[in-house]
């Protein structure tokens, strides 16, 4: 078994420990320890700072899950909770990889939808999000892909690195479709629910749906390392809980202490996302608008990442490696796919009141990049 090499954290790794401007990051405003125990009265902070540092359940904390089934709608008892969704991502594919099976995954996608399934001898079967069609999925070429062998359909919504989304009709139609063929639907929601239009629903309304999210990007805790994961089937819920007692036993509790606070003051937390987001979206659309001649884009309709191109058609890890240097990161194109390589992903949340300033510093050098271009 091997896994290839995971070219966007090996990126991110290299460059965003001193850089200034981290247009890579994928997540929202980031939260101190302080300020997440600031939302807690003195003796929940005490009780934080004086519990044991022992295993917790497999399943997760008990107030944890009844936190997460209070903002999913669901009973506590559908809610599994994992070391961030990667290990959630882990857990299925693993289950999933029978002799003959396939999976169908979004192309471009977050590289360990395509990495794992590959790693463990699935067959992966690719359904395209185009920027001719805004990155939108369609439905009836993804039921196309689908025969008797395939375990599941993995759909992600709001999309990364595009932004795309999946209207609660096209969601409805793809569970209508998984049902009748005995195929497990996921619904990777890491972004829900940060939109910037109209906003879609949880998968977690719908009863043969398998819901995937976590702490790391809507909830930009990603230093706890915790994720969920909504099961309403009993028997896979038992799948699930003997899998991750294998790979990781059971949760940092002092992650799930922090993951229930944050929980339980949602409001604040994804408010403060959703606001961030809004407000330096409006500042990249007039960004993107006056550098129209050299990038071209689609508006996400929701998480906090935008999926650019180069109008140019070359390849953008040379933009990005240039741009780097000039104190901004940006993510190229082909960590996500070698298709993409003219794309790069930018990032408008996890950095807040410096954004402006971020942008002024890419726009300087998008001109001397452009200028460069058109002497050559």
């Amino acid at each position: 078994m091997r896994l290839k090499p995971f070219l966007l954290d090996m990126w991110l790794d290299s460059h965003e420990h001193d850089i200034e401007f981290n247009l890579a990051a994928s997540e929202g405003p980031r939260w101190r320890l302080n300020e997440i125990l600031s939302l807690v009265s003195e003796e929940e902070r005490e009780r934080f700072l004086n519990h044991k540092l022992g295993y917790s359940r497999p399943a997760g904390a008990e107030g944890l899950r009844a936190a997460i089934a209070e903002m999913q709608g669901v009973k506590a008892e559908a809610v599994q909770v994992v070391t961030g969704a990667s290990e959630a991502l882990l857990v299925l594919m693993w289950l999933a990889a029978e002799r003959g099976a396939n999976v169908i995954l979004p192309r471009p996608g977050y590289p360990p939808f395509s990495a794992l399934p590959e790693s463990l001898g699935l067959e992966s079967r690719y359904y395209a999000l185009r920027k001719e069609n805004d990155f939108r999925i369609d439905v009836e070429e993804i039921k196309k892909l689908a025969d008797g062998n395939t375990k599941l359909i993995l759909v992600n919504s709001p999309h990364n690195p595009t932004g795309a989304t999946i209207s609660d009709a096209e969601l409805d139609s793809l569970h209508e479709f998984t049902c009748s063929r005995g195929i497990q639907l996921v619904s990777d929601e890491v972004y829900h629910p940060i939109y910037h239009g109209s906003a879609t629903r949880s998968a977690a309304r719908l009863p043969r749906a398998t819901v995937i999210h976590d702490f790391s990007k809507a909830f930009p805790l990603s230093g706890i390392r915790i994720g969920w994961m909504i099961e309403q089937d009993a028997k896979l819920r038992e799948r699930y809980w003997n899998a991750r007692t294998y790979f990781s036993i059971c949760n940092n509790t002092a992650g799930e202490m922090l993951a229930e606070i944050a929980m339980r003051h949602r409001d604040r937390i994804l408010g403060k996302t959703q606001e961030t987001a809004t407000q330096n979206l409006r500042l990249l659309e007039d960004f993107m608008a006056e550098h129209g001649e050299t990038l071209g884009w689609t508006r996400p309709g929701g998480g906090m990442t935008a999926f650019p191109w180069l109008r140019s058609g070359e390849n953008s890890r040379g933009l990005c490696q240039a741009a780097a240097e000039h104190g901004i990161l940006l993510a190229p194109g082909d960590c996500f796919d070698e298709a993409c390589s003219s794309h790069f992903r930018l990032g408008f949340a996890a950095v807040t009141e410096k954004f402006p300033e971020a942008l002024d510093r890419l726009g300087e050098f998008v001109r001397s990049w452009s200028a460069v271009g058109v002497k050559n």
